[in-house]
């Protein structure tokens, strides 16, 4: 961090909380944040400021982009924009010029917001396993399918979608990118009733005969899987910032609440147990971010290795529910009320050991590379 990114930071965070957070309770009320909401961040530069200034960014570091998720997770946001961004880094990473200048400016704006059409009902995290398949007709792909628990699925106008153009297996995977509005044999299904970000959409999506222009393929057929595998490290920073964030947090709101809340006389935060638990979260705390910290500079500097991404994946999440398990039983019943920020937290952090690959997975990969 220096001070220009620390100037940033200030001016997301006031964003935030004049703009953004005093309508959160409504978009969580209804199951969404509309597409129109982030086209006042992207105006102020905040989607995607690593973008080249030709692309509608600002040209800066990885870090800019890991300071937005940093502080909308302290704010309760759910991770809308990550998916987003990431959709974003897709057509950076393996987009031609001309996708490049046709979709990043408007992601930039918040014109177009994102989502990744990977999961479907019979294939999670095993990518090999997908059925949707495009079939090529002229200068078009015909696909058939569905997919599920597509975050921003219902909201999203731009889709970043694994389909398969070949025989089973990795090598027919492919990625190509989906604009969905007034589109055939395009259609959203159910917004999906989840158990905590219920401001974050997350629906079905069906294909029916939908025509997607071929030159919408980004790279070559069957180049999919790979270039899924390669984003993995940045996507797992894109869970551990906000696993950082929010330990901080529940930790910054028990060590209040539990000042003011009296019982037999005293503050709950002088008995030796609150005090001595609250010591444990906080030391985690300091090192999830330290970790995190680490972890963040290799990415900026490009030396963020696999293996350490899924050990910070796995570890950050991990650290995650336990610690706001730990803070939400020290405000005892009120904890259990969603009026109160830490019941949200709880319920908003238990897929964080799901989704971008379950800590199963992530303890399987670091153990591959253990016996290599």
């Amino acid at each position: 961090m220096d001070e220009d990114v620390e100037t940033f930071r200030d001016q997301v965070r006031r964003f935030i909380q004049n703009e953004l957070s005093p309508q959160l309770e409504g978009w969580r009320r209804q199951g969404y944040i509309p597409r129109e909401a982030w086209r006042p961040f992207g105006e102020m530069g905040f989607l995607l400021p690593e973008l080249d200034e030709d692309y509608g960014g600002a040209g800066a570091s990885m870090a800019y982009q890991l300071v937005v998720q940093d502080e909308l997770a302290r704010a309760e946001f759910p991770g809308n924009i990550a998916v987003h961004n990431l959709a974003a880094h897709y057509i950076v990473d393996y987009g031609t010029e001309a996708q490049k200048r046709r979709w990043l400016p408007r992601l930039a704006s918040g014109e177009l917001l994102a989502g990744i059409a990977l999961t479907e009902p019979g294939a999670g995290s095993d990518l090999k396993a997908l059925r949707t398949r495009a079939r090529p007709d002229g200068d078009h792909y015909v696909v058939d399918g569905a997919k599920t628990f597509i975050t921003n699925g219902f909201s999203a106008n731009l889709l970043v979608m694994a389909v398969r153009t070949g025989d089973a297996g990795s090598r027919g995977v492919s990625l190509i990118v989906v604009e969905t509005e007034d589109l055939p044999g395009f259609r959203v299904g159910r917004r999906l009733e989840k158990l905590g970000q219920h401001a974050s959409d997350t629906a079905e999506l069906f294909f029916d005969g939908m025509r997607v222009p071929a030159d919408h393929l980004l790279g070559k057929e069957g180049e999919g899987f790979a270039q899924l595998m390669s984003q993995l490290p940045y996507e797992r920073m894109l869970l551990c910032v906000p696993a950082a964030a929010v330990i901080e947090l529940a930790v910054e709101l028990t060590v209040e609440y539990t000042r003011q809340r009296k019982a037999f006389g005293q503050p709950v935060f002088d008995f030796q147990n609150t005090r001595f638990k609250l010591a444990e979260c906080a030391t985690i705390a300091h090192v999830v971010r330290s970790f995190v910290n680490d972890c963040v500079q290799r990415l900026v500097d490009g030396k963020l290795e696999p293996e350490a991404a899924y050990m910070a994946k796995l570890y950050c999440t991990e650290q995650q529910g336990k610690v706001v398990d730990e803070c939400l039983q020290l405000f005892g019943g009120y904890g259990y009320m969603v009026e109160y920020p830490i019941a949200r937290l709880y319920a908003d952090a238990r897929i964080q050991r799901i989704y971008g690959g379950t800590s199963e997975i992530m303890k399987d990969l670091i153990a591959r590379r253990l016996g290599a």
